[in-house]
């Protein structure tokens, strides 16, 4: 192998090694963060999906935070046992299941609206930079998923 050319087998070359040690350091930026909110990095996922969509029934939660229902109706439960959300049966349909925000979990959203600017001062990056990680991460995501259909 010529000098110039890197080991494509080298780990430090591995996209899946960088994402993978990405997303543990990442979480583990958040830990600190999110502590005082009194929740946990997916409790955090959750929340925003039910502040940005609001009563979403499982199956939508679950495709929104890309989790299957299996991981997420645990989390789920333990959220509802911290008062946070609900899990409602609707009168009209006693099969599907539905999921809302109490009051408290609404109370929630005016305490994260620090963790934004929080992250932004930890990863000591801008929005700019952050946008554009954050675009490229989702044509990574979109390009994998799109592979594993095919």
């Amino acid at each position: 192998m010529p000098s110039d050319m890197r080991d494509p087998l080298a780990l430090e070359e591995q996209v899946c090694f960088a994402l993978a040690v990405a997303s543990r350091s990442v979480v583990a930026a958040y830990r600190a963060v999110l502590e005082p909110l009194g929740l946990t990095h997916p409790q955090y996922l959750v929340m925003l999906a039910l502040w940005q969509h609001g009563e979403v029934g499982i199956k939508r939660l679950s495709e929104l935070l890309h989790l299957d229902p299996g991981t997420l109706s645990p989390l789920v439960k333990r959220m509802e046992q911290l008062g946070l959300l609900e899990r409602v049966r609707p009168p009209h349909d006693q099969r599907s299941l539905r999921i809302r925000l109490t009051a408290a979990g609404v109370d929630l959203k005016r305490e994260a609206l620090g963790v934004p600017a929080a992250m932004l001062e930890r990863f000591g990056m801008s929005v700019k930079d952050l946008q554009e990680a954050n675009a490229l991460l989702h044509g990574i995501i979109d390009a994998a998923q799109a592979a594993a259909e095919r």
